[in-house]
């Protein structure tokens, strides 16, 4: 069985690092051009606009990954783009957190998230998989622990009876891409917030300011 290659111990949630402890950055979507700025893939987004603020190449493959590594303010940072297809996630986020010996408290997860308003954010220490099938997979791959943060980026929901899986695929019209593009650098800065303050106390401010942005947009059409 695949996951018995993979030690206990890499999947824990709390262990014993040297200061400063590492980061993992994982963005969800799906590899290929005709899949890039569809609603599903603004995980990747995220990993993108972060390395491209903190000057991270990414320009290596790892564990079935587009990956880049880095230091932000001196602590290391991995950057990860899965290109296993989102359903499949998890085949590069175990191994990646497995390599690199990381508690699972240290593997932040961005994706797409229809029970958010287009453009609004949400940032967790754990949770559910919500239905969302990257997150089953990356579930299944760590065990079944989910006590891993998740930095989740609102798409919206699909209008009328149009098939979510369509929605999905689609890529997003040009009021809700300006949406997109700036929760993207509000996700960089919250980014940055954690790496200096931690996931805490940077997700209860983060997490303020994004419950008034949810109840502005809510009603407004994109």
């Amino acid at each position: 069985m695949l996951l018995s290659r993979f030690p206990m111990r890499c999947f824990c949630s709390s262990t014993v690092f040297l200061n400063p402890r590492p980061w993992l950055f994982v963005g969800l979507g799906n590899p290929g051009d005709k899949f890039t700025g569809t609603r599903h893939n603004v995980g990747f987004e995220l990993v993108d606009a972060f390395a491209k603020s903190q000057g991270i190449s990414m320009d290596s493959f790892h564990c079935k990954a587009i990956f880049g590594k880095g230091f932000v303010n001196g602590v290391p940072v991995f950057l990860a783009k899965p290109q296993t297809y989102m359903n499949l996630s998890g085949e590069s986020c175990g191994p990646l957190a497995s390599y690199y010996k990381l508690p699972l408290n240290r593997v932040l997860v961005f994706h797409d998230d229809m029970d958010l308003p287009c453009g609004v954010l949400r940032l967790h220490p754990k949770g559910n998989h919500g239905s969302h099938n990257g997150l089953k997979s990356v579930i299944y791959h760590f065990r079944g622990n989910r006590e891993f943060p998740r930095l989740r980026i609102g798409i919206g929901r699909p209008p009328g009876q149009m098939d979510p899986k369509a929605f999905l695929l689609q890529k997003f019209n040009a009021r809700a891409q300006g949406r997109i593009d700036a929760a993207l650098q509000e996700g960089v800065v919250a980014l940055e917030q954690v790496l200096s303050k931690g996931l805490t106390e940077s997700a209860r401010c983060f997490n303020k300011e994004q419950k008034y942005k949810h109840i502005r947009l809510q009603t407004m059409p994109v």
